[in-house]
């Protein structure tokens, strides 16, 4: 079964064995207390990209209240010239990440500590292609083992390179910049832009939408993200949207893989309750879920500005969930922890050409591969109109 959710059609995968897995160290890796912290975050992002064309036409207080929510950060500076070549004919690739901080509200809804610490939860890499009329969005698991390259920490240490760690440990090491120098080193795609989402500001967006519906195949019961549905159609609100996303236990085989199908469907079902909401023609809507969204976000310094978010919703406005192609980077999980993931490189490496030529991902990539055993559990609701959730 694939881990992809609309497939193309593609080449055949070339008959070439994958190389073995990284080696793994002797001792037992055993699986620690999760924070359970995954959020819909490209549909998140789509959000905070599109509220924000009330900015350009929005009287000059909303556009300096609004203005002085967003957070930036320069990564281009931080990472110098040696960087992949951008996208030609105006393509572009933007990492969506979400940090597992327990900071502020984030705390009360994830439980424990803040420790001030984060890792990054969830990873999207979104290629809008060249006209700007579709969009491929391939997940990338955490739990990963990668190689990561030497980064900076935030406070100014240097931290050497490291072979055969988790994916999110790139965050926790170099914070957005250390996460995107690793990206770009396991891809070899530059990413043009960068959105980092927040947990409490997902839940808040979902609220301010009036929830999203969603129809449930079979009943999904995770007490460890607080989430009880029956089969049926729900409309959930942001808590609910939130145990949704970020539950492992309750469906599939329980592994993060699992998580990411849940997911990649509620992102469908979120751009669809965009479309449907009609936020656009009700200004108080428009400005509440504007406000919401720019405190929600980190960007690049290039996406720092409610000017520039909105030039970027324009490229975005197009592209509905029937033109969005969503697929798990290829992975199959490690022998010697399935607590963990290997790349499959080749099929990986179809992905990553795809993208950088700017052509449909082939199916031949991501068939066969890992998968999380949930797809199909979670769907768009007929209308908007769905029964309230338990």
């Amino acid at each position: 079964m694939s881990a992809q959710s609309t497939p193309e059609p593609g080449p055949p995968e070339p008959g070439t064995p994958e190389p073995p897995g990284p080696r793994r160290r002797g001792r037992s890796r055993r699986r620690g207390p999760r924070s359970a912290r995954r959020k819909a975050l490209l549909a998140l992002a789509w959000t905070a990209a599109g509220v924000v064309v009330l900015g350009g036409v929005g009287a000059g207080y909303v556009y300096v209240k609004l203005n002085g929510n967003i957070r930036s950060i320069d990564i281009d500076q931080a990472l110098g010239g040696h960087r992949p070549a951008k996208a030609a004919g105006g393509a572009q690739n933007i990492l969506v990440l979400g940090s597992d901080s327990r900071a502020g509200g984030n705390r009360k809804l994830g439980g424990g500590t803040d420790d001030g610490g984060a890792r990054s939860d969830t990873a999207m890499i979104v290629h809008v292609n060249e006209g700007h009329q579709r969009a491929s969005v391939v997940s990338v698991p955490r739990d990963t083992l990668i190689d990561r390259p030497a980064c900076t920490a935030p406070d100014g240490t240097r931290r050497p390179a490291a072979h055969d760690v988790m994916f999110n440990s790139a965050y926790a090491t170099g914070g957005a910049v250390c996460a995107v120098k690793t990206v770009e080193a396991l891809t070899g795609l530059r990413m043009d832009h960068y959105l980092e989402v927040d947990f409490d500001g997902f839940r808040s967006i979902i609220d301010d939408l009036g929830g999203v519906p969603v129809t449930t195949t079979r009943a999904i019961a995770d007490p460890k993200s607080h989430l009880d549905l029956k089969a049926g159609t729900h409309t959930l609100d942001g808590t609910e949207a939130l145990g949704l996303v970020r539950t492992r236990h309750g469906v599939g085989d329980g592994s993060d893989l699992g998580r990411i199908e849940l997911q990649q469907a509620f992102v469908k079902a979120l751009m669809e309750r965009i479309r449907q909401v009609g936020v656009f023609s009700d200004p108080k809507k428009l400005y509440d879920l504007a406000d919401t969204a720019t405190r929600s976000v980190t960007t690049d310094s290039s996406l720092g500005s409610v000017n520039a978010l909105a030039e970027f919703a324009g490229g975005l406005r197009g592209i509905g969930a029937d033109h969005l192609t969503m697929v798990t980077m290829p992975v199959r999980y490690d022998p010697a922890d399935p607590n963990r993931v290997l790349v499959l490189r080749a099929r990986a490496a179809q992905v990553w050409n795809a993208l950088g030529q700017d052509r449909a991902i082939p199916a031949s990539a991501t068939e066969g591969t890992a998968t999380g055993e949930a797809r199909g559990v979670v769907g768009s609701a007929p209308t908007a109109a769905g029964a309230a959730g338990e």
